[in-house]
């Protein structure tokens, strides 16, 4: 089987980008200087959420499946690990497997963050940016075209392409019987990244690929290219991975997930 890879990323503000930009002393705070960017952004009517340039990645997690019976869920690097590392352990795990990339909204925020960050850092991404010239099968399905199947953005294609029809993940993880987000959102990693809480960071994001996961294998059961058995068998290799692993947070996660 071709291998699938479910990504998920977490940013906070790019604060050391954001001082240059807005031209502040270099002793401004990355306190200051994230609450002055949002300031801006309040003053022109805007949300405080920053434009994808100046997102500063500090987590990528991973569920990779592949082989017979192969499922790992982690986060790539070390928990200081700094970002261009991070990025580059990325595109290096797409040089090695050429997977399935399954995402939620990873076209609309995951990958173009990853882009603009990546250009920054001097990642090589060869294999994700191929697009036929070095493998005549990309030009037909790659993973920058919106609707090939190389990347598939879940929520993206189950709402047709139509932002209007996009829904929470974390809802809709819930209504399928999956346990869907525990104790932290995207609204609060930048509280958290301050407080030293990347360890915290990292948990929530690997829950949150999980989450994918499974609405994933709910998808290709709907399209049938799982059998309903195909599927039990799937969910039970996810619930017997999670379950052998002794953290905190996967013993929350199955505890809030009864059974489907």
């Amino acid at each position: 089987m071709t291998p699938t890879l479910v990504f998920d990323i977490e940013t906070v503000p790019d604060t050391d980008g954001l001082r240059a930009l807005l031209n502040l002393p270099p002793e401004t705070s990355a306190a200051e200087v994230a609450q002055i960017a949002f300031h801006q952004r309040r003053q022109n009517g805007q949300s405080e959420f920053l434009p994808l340039h100046v997102q500063k990645v500090v987590a990528i997690s991973c569920v990779l499946r592949e082989g017979e019976n192969n499922f790992r869920v982690w986060s790539l690097g070390a928990p200081e690990e700094g970002e261009g590392a991070l990025i580059q352990r990325f595109y290096d795990g797409i040089e090695k497997y050429k997977p399935v990339l399954v995402s939620w909204n990873g076209g609309g925020f995951d990958l173009p963050v990853l882009h603009y960050r990546g250009l920054m850092h001097n990642v090589v991404a060869a294999t994700y940016w191929d697009m036929g010239d070095d493998d005549r099968d990309f030009k037909w399905n790659n993973y920058i075209s919106r609707y090939h199947m190389r990347h598939t953005d879940l929520m993206d294609l189950l709402a047709l392409y139509q932002g209007r029809g996009n829904a929470p993940l974390d809802q809709l993880a819930q209504l399928c019987g999956f346990p869907g987000k525990l104790g932290m959102d995207g609204s609060r990693v930048w509280e958290a990244y301050q407080a030293g809480g990347i360890e915290a960071i990292r948990n929530y994001c690997e829950t949150d690929v999980v989450n994918t996961w499974l609405v994933y294998l709910r998808f290709q059961q709907m399209r049938g290219l799982l059998t309903p058995a195909a599927y039990q068998r799937e969910i039970a290799l996810a619930r017997e991975a999670l379950a052998a692993n002794p953290a905190a947070h996967w013993q929350e996660f199955l505890a809030a997930w009864p059974g489907n």
